[in-house]
């Protein structure tokens, strides 16, 4: 409902008055309203990406995010998107705000080094105005927030087709790299930019198609704005800023506070970055003190020659995810569940490399790592609410035309780990990824590809007395020369088991029938089939403890 401003019915509870500049305090119920509805707003702009997407990447997987932030470059909220995107979209913001943004004003990158995660992950933020109706807004040089997309392009140049090169050394061979770069100004596009951005890139009318997707659910969020400040009063809507971020924090604080102090370590292996075959050691303490915790990334290896770099926001949106999923989940997502946890590591190590290293994979399989290495060290904290390693890899596939005729990308799900009290999910997306699979009518209509097979993978989950979930195996012809990238883990070990129970079986991918490494980029001829074998999920406790009951207690469980 829209206030009447030529009613004069007293000040509005929660806001603030002409006459008393005193910020009122809001009361629950208006709390709880704006809070929903700047949700809503977050919701509405992924709804509006993901509508008017012409990719399939971003239309079906959907392997888009977007939130809504405060002038202060705080999250407010955030649809409930890619775990690894929200987490660390905060740097984009920050990067955005050192350029002296104006208000109308649109930024585009993707830098990894400058507020990016990897290339392939192109983010817009959009330096939010005043409403047009609001009282103050001939304060024209005042920014009220920041509305933010960021989407996964299936090509940004490079190398190879579709910008997932397994063998990548350096950032410039993974495609197209942009700092934070002003695409809209006064609320007309750039088009030397904008021209900028495509002149390096396969199937550039597919890509200006997504990026004017990204431009309109940032354009949503100003709309969705404006409204809420007509309905409220800007100062109200403003002050909900603070208050939805004060009321996740309290919340969060008691979680972490419940926790036992002390200080937790684990260590994990990636199996090869793509250059070298030797396992690469991620170790990690985590210090939980009254309402803090700590997470330190000390005795991580150094960076590496191929690709599995991740920038400290990919860390950092990993260990944001596992705090989450061991405290309430129904805490609103916001600057406010970040601010009591503080992530560190080495400079020019893999999770701080310098430039110019490559980054591709590190988003997406470093990533799943820490938060395996996470949860690990956490499990000595509350063991009972810690499951059993997932797949902990993304499995990610990626088929392209040198000509730019195809651009595939996909992620494709495999074993969650099993729990304290049921069996894991099969065929799941798990840890840092929340996306769909490509359905196979879209895939087969929008590609020279043909799926062969896929289904769930027997017996893969490791067995216990409530056993891990089933991997995939998902197989597709090629029917074009292409070039296959392969970007995947958890190859040599399986997922580990917990409380007694046994791991799951490790993931294979196949070329033809014959075993390829679990990073290859390799040209293709027309015909050839490519196979990829996800892992099972981890068991939880002895099999020797499973029985009829256990069965009953799981599905009983599941349908809960």
């Amino acid at each position: 409902m829209t206030r009447n401003d030529d009613r004069d019915d007293g000040p509005v509870e929660g806001a603030t008055s002409d006459e008393d500049s005193t910020t009122v305090e809001l009361d629950p119920v208006t709390l709880e309203v704006l809070r929903n509805q700047l949700e809503s707003v977050a919701e509405e702009m992924g709804t509006t990406l993901i509508r008017g997407a012409y990719s399939p990447n971003i239309k079906e997987r959907r392997d888009c995010s977007t939130a809504l932030f405060d002038a202060e470059g705080r999250m407010i909220a955030q649809a409930e998107h890619i775990p690894v995107h929200l987490g660390a979209m905060p740097a984009a913001v920050e990067a955005v705000r050192e350029r002296d943004p104006r208000p109308g004003d649109v930024f585009v990158l993707n830098d990894p080094f400058a507020g990016g995660t990897h290339l392939p992950d192109v983010t817009m933020v959009s330096a939010l105005a005043p409403s047009a109706g609001d009282a103050a807004a001939d304060r024209d040089d005042e920014i009220v927030g920041y509305a933010v997309s960021r989407a996964h392009h299936a090509d940004v140049g490079g190398m190879v087709p579709g910008s997932m090169p397994a063998g990548s050394r350096e950032i410039y061979q993974e495609g197209l790299r942009l700092p934070p770069t002003r695409l809209v100004v006064d609320g007309t596009v750039r088009e030397e930019i904008r021209s900028l951005v495509l002149a390096n890139v396969r199937n550039p009318r597919e890509r200006r198609a997504d990026l004017r997707a990204q431009l309109a659910a940032n354009e949503r969020a100003e709309r969705r704005l404006a409204a809420l400040f007509d309905e409220h009063g800007r100062e109200t809507v403003t002050r909900g800023f603070d208050a939805v971020i004060e009321y996740s924090r309290e919340r969060i604080e008691r979680e972490i506070a419940a926790l036992p102090d002390g200080t937790y370590e684990a260590t994990d292996v990636l199996e090869g970055d793509g250059v070298i075959d030797e396992d690469i050691r991620i170790a990690v303490a985590v210090t939980v003190d009254e309402t803090t915790i700590d997470v330190d990334f000390d005795g991580t290896a150094p960076q590496l020659q191929g690709n599995l770099n991740a920038p400290l926001a990919v860390a950092q949106s990993a260990v944001y995810f596992v705090v989450r999923c061991l405290t309430d989940p129904e805490i609103p997502p916001n600057h406010g569940c970040y601010e009591p946890v503080s992530v560190r590591a080495p400079a020019g190590c893999l999770l701080n490399p310098e430039p110019p290293a490559a980054v591709v994979g590190g988003n997406v399989e470093t990533s799943q790592r820490v938060t395996d290495v996470v949860f690990a060290a956490l499990a000595e904290a509350v063991p009972g609410r810690v499951p059993a390693q997932g797949q902990g890899t993304m499995n990610n596939l990626t088929i392209g035309a040198r000509d730019g005729s195809v651009t595939y990308y996909e992620t494709i799900g495999g074993g969650f780990g099993a729990r304290a009290d049921r069996d894991g999910m099969d065929g799941v997306h798990v840890g840092m990824t929340n996306t769909l699979n490509t359905p196979i009518e879209s895939l087969e209509t929008e590609y020279p590809l043909r799926v062969e097979r896929y289904a769930l993978r027997p017996d893969s989950g490791g067995r216990g007395e409530y056993r891990g979930g089933h991997g995939l195996v998902r197989a597709v012809t090629v029917e074009t020369d292409a070039t296959v990238s392969l970007l995947t883990e958890r190859r040599r070990y399986g997922p580990k088991g917990i409380a007694g129970g046994e791991d799951g079986a490790p993931g294979e991918n196949l070329i033809d029938g014959e075993v390829v490494p679990a990073k290859t980029t390799v040209d293709v001829e027309a015909g050839t089939t490519v196979t990829v074998r996800t892992p099972g999920g981890g068991g939880h406790g002895s099999p020797s403890d499973r029985d009829s009951s256990t069965v009953e207690r799981a599905d009983s469980a599941e349908d809960d």
